[in-house]
Formats: structure tokens, C-alpha cells, sequence
């Protein structure tokens, strides 16, 4: 029987590795499955290779990339087409040469027998875990161009929510860049030269002062300025690399003003989503909670929801319940959660939720864009103002 290695999620910031006896890829997901692990990926002796393939390919594959294909496959498999040809006819399209290998092997491991969920599963950094398991719930039930549709249906609100979240940091994060680099710069080297002619004057100006004692510590200390800046997002990325420090960084956004409501929308609104479709997919609550949580960013959610996945298998308390104790979740979504077990319709439930929140944050970021804009023109017009009035008032007192 072949030998697979493994590596899954225990819980909450917990994962092991280790080797199981399995008769195929898919027998080896349901061992981890019924141990209540979540895989992070499964390959079998002497696949190492293919894997690392898709480790680099990751690289290169855009998230677009996969979203077109699920939705051309799914065009193909709904009109009859045989997944073969339907596989075959989505690589030749595929305008990404990378992903085109990609697809290639896949159709191979269908060739040789394979469901189309382990083929998939063998690039885990590409597919997650949520997509196979949604795949493979499509392939039992026989409903895979429906579930493939759904899929390409969430990818695309999903690309589109995450694209408006972008927009909107991306004009204030480009004006402060900017303005934080003019200044640094004027500072540094120009305004130096130029006070350099008020330095024999007695009586100055507070705002010339000032303005002289800021530059000259620019200009004596530029470079430990610049050093002390590396070092800090040096600290930065390398506390975000570790749990416990990712933990808090997360934290902490959830709890900035105006932006962590925008993040916290956006984390809701891909749980409220992912958790709809796979519930409608016919995967169980516990499963789905806890590919669900997984498919999120923030680390503090998804430690939260994996708690409330485990309260509700191991005490059985109603899944609205065990969201009530999650302080971070709104009670929007566990006032939905509860209306949606009593009728029996939880997916459609978090669907609207979901679609509430999309909407939401489509809202928020047209009010934001309005407003950031001048906001930033009105800080930077009263930081070159500042400088402006600085060198001008000794030139007006001397005259």
C-alpha cells in the first residue's frame, strides 16, 4: 500500500507531520479528515518533485488565472463536454505558461486514473483546501459543473471585493509614500542650505527655529534615520513571520479606527461565503467551519472560529451559539446564523450575509475614497505650508 507524508492543522496554531498507509490521495485526505485534521498538503513518497513544482509555479500563477479557468471548466463541464476534453481544451487556452503546465499534469492524473480533487490537491499552494473539498463534494454528488459554477461565482465577488479593498489603500498609501519622501528629502538636503543665511539673525521666528532644529538633525543624522527605518520593517516582517507576532500585528488592525470595520467586514464576509457554499455542497458544519476559518487572513478570526468549530462538535452546541462567545464576530452574522438553523436554510443565511458585507464595503470604500483625498491634501498643503511660511517670515521681518 503506498506510504503518503503529510502535513495538517491540529488547531488553533497547532500542525503535524507525519506518514500514513492510504490505497490512493483521496483515501489519505479521508484519514486526516477523520482525525479532525485539516491538510495542508498530502503527496505520496517520491512525489516530492511534482510538489515542489507547484511550489515554484506559485509563484507565477495569478489568482485571475485560476478563477478563469474554474469558470471556462465550468462553461465546459455544464455543456456535456468529458473533463478530459474539457481539461485538455482549458490548458490549450491558458494564456500563463506556468498554469498551463500545471493544467497538463493535472489532465495526466486523470489519465492514470485520478479523480479531478487529487489531481488538484497536488498543488495545494494553487488549489486550497476549501476549492478540493469543494470539488471532490462536486464529484460524489455528481453536481461538479454546478459546484465548479459556484465556485468561479465566488472567486469573481471575492477578486472584486479584495480589488475595492486595494483601491482604496492603494491612492493613500502612494500619497504618503510620496509627501514622507518629499519631505524627507527637503529636509535632508535643501533646507539646510537655505537657513544656513538665517543663522546670523538674533531674533528668529518660533516657526524658523523649529524649522532650522529639524533639518539639521535630518542632515547630521540622515543615514541612522534611513538605518533605523530598515531595521524597523526588518522587525517588522520578521515579527509577522511568527505566530505569536502575527497574532498581535492582527490584532491590532482589527482594532484601528475606521480600517479594522473595513477589515473586519471583509474577513466576515469570506467566512459568511465560503461556509454557504460548502454547507450547500453537502459538507458537514464542523468540516466547513474549519476550511472556512482557514480560507481567512486574519489570524485572530481564524483562531477564534477554529474555537467555536470545536465547541460545537465536542459540546454540540448550535453553531449561532458558539459565534455568540466570539467577541469579534458582529451580531448581524450570528443573528443570521440563528434565523438560518431554525428555518434549516443556514447556506442561504450566510449568503446574505455575505452579500450584506460586499455591499457594506463597496459602500465604505466610495465614502473613504471621498473623503481620504482631501483629508491628504489638507495634511500635506499644511506641511509644505509650514515650511513655506518658515523660510518666508524671516525675508518679511528683515524687510
Amino acid at each position: 500500500m503506498p506510504i503518503f507524508t503529510y502535513k495538517a492543522k491540529l488547531g488553533p496554531g497547532k500542525t503535524d507531520e507525519g506518514e500514513l498507509s492510504a490505497e490512493n490521495h483521496a483515501a489519505a485526505l479521508e484519514q486526516l479528515g477523520a482525525r479532525n485534521m485539516i491538510p495542508v498538503w498530502v503527496k505520496e513518497k517520491g512525489e516530492a518533485g511534482a510538489a515542489a513544482s507547484g511550489i515554484r509555479l506559485k509563484r507565477r500563477v495569478r489568482g485571475k488565472d485560476i478563477t478563469l479557468f474554474t469558470r471556462q471548466l465550468s462553461s465546459l463541464t455544464k455543456s456535456g463536454v468529458p473533463i478530459l476534453k474539457s481539461l485538455s481544451t482549458t490548458a490549450s487556452q491558458a494564456e500563463n505558461p506556468a498554469f498551463r503546465k500545471v493544467l497538463e499534469m493535472v489532465e495526466a492524473g486523470i489519465r492514470d486514473g485520478g479523480m479531478l480533487s487529487d489531481s488538484l490537491a497536488k498543488f495545494p499552494n494553487l488549489f486550497s483546501s476549501v476549492y478540493v473539498n469543494m470539488v471532490r463534494a462536486g464529484e460524489s454528488a455528481g453536481k461538479l459543473d454546478i459546484i465548479l459554477q459556484r465556485l468561479a461565482d465566488a472567486r469573481e465577488k471575492d477578486d472584486e471585493v479584495r480589488r475595492r479593498v486595494q483601491s482604496a489603500m492603494a491612492y493613500p498609501s502612494l500619497v504618503i509614500g510620496v509627501g514622507v519622501l518629499t519631505v524627507f528629502l527637503l529636509l535632508t538636503f535643501f533646507i539646510p542650505r537655505v537657513v544656513s543665511l538665517f543663522r546670523n539673525f538674533d531674533d528668529l521666528p518660533w516657526p524658523t527655529r523649529a524649522l532650522m532644529g529639524i533639518s539639521s538633525v535630518f542632515h547630521g543624522y540622515w543615514y541612522w534615520i534611513v538605518l533605523a527605518c530598515i531595521l524597523l520593517g526588518l522587525f517588522y516582517r520578521r515579527l509577522a513571520s511568527t505566530e505569536k507576532g502575527r497574532y498581535t500585528i492582527d490584532g491590532f488592525k482589527l482594532k484601528m479606527p475606521l480600517f479594522g470595520g473595513f477589515i473586519l467586514r471583509h474577513q466576515m464576509a469570506i467566512f459568511s461565503r465560503t461556509l454557504a457554499l460548502l454547507i450547500d455542497a453537502g459538507i458537514n458544519l464542523d468540516r466547513g467551519m474549519r476550511l472556512s476559518a482557514g480560507a481567512l487572513s486574519n489570524s485572530v478570526l481564524k483562531k477564534d472560529l477554529l474555537n467555536a468549530a470545536h465547541e460545537t462538535v465536542n459540546q454540540g452546541a448550535p453553531f449561532s451559539s458558539t459565534l455568540k462567545k466570539v467577541r469579534s464576530i458582529p451580531p448581524m452574522v450570528v443573528n443570521m446564523s440563528a434565523v438560518g438553523e431554525e428555518s434549516g436554510r443556514l447556506d442561504e443565511s450566510l449568503a446574505e450575509v455575505a452579500s450584506f458585507y460586499e455591499a457594506e464595503i463597496d459602500q465604505q470604500t466610495r465614502v473613504v475614497m471621498s473623503l481620504i483625498e482631501p483629508i491628504l491634501m489638507l495634511v500635506v498643503g499644511g506641511i509644505v505650508g509650514f515650511i513655506v511660511a518658515a523660510m518666508l517670515l524671516p525675508i518679511f521681518k528683515l524687510s
